[in-house]
């Protein structure tokens, strides 16, 4: 499973792999925009996560690292999302790993600096979906 942390919406997916074969089982987002309370919005991820995880039984849990912006605000409530993202797969005995956007950027395309427009060009083709 993979995760695309925000806090307004939070990107996820699960994938299923044989051998060199890549299936999407699902995707979709965790809609936050309309809750106003901080702390309702860390309740409904840690729900939501921890839903799709009994749902789907992924073996283990990809999330995207925050980076470091300049809004210091900004980053702490992207991580305080992360981090109940996390702790929902945690709590289910999931393993963790964390992957910086520019480490991801340069495994789909082969460049770190690459545009969103061209991993979600990529994605999509490998997975034959819609984008």
């Amino acid at each position: 499973m993979g995760i695309d942390p925000g806090t307004n919406y939070m990107g996820y997916g699960v994938l299923e792999v044989e051998g060199r074969t890549v299936r999407a089982v699902v995707l979709g987002d965790i809609d936050l925009h309309k809750l106003t309370d901080p702390y309702e919005k860390l309740r409904h991820i840690f729900e939501r996560v921890g839903a799709l995880i009994d749902q789907y039984e992924p073996r283990e849990v990809a999330l995207e690292a925050p980076f470091f912006g300049e809004n210091v605000q900004s980053v702490l409530k992207l991580g305080r999302a992360q981090g109940v993202a996390m702790a929902a797969a945690l709590s289910r005995g999931l393993s963790v790993s964390e992957y910086a956007p520019m480490r991801i950027k340069q495994a789909i395309t082969g460049r770190g600096s690459s545009a969103k427009e061209q991993v979600a060009a990529i994605v999509c083709r490998t997975l034959t979906i819609d984008q």
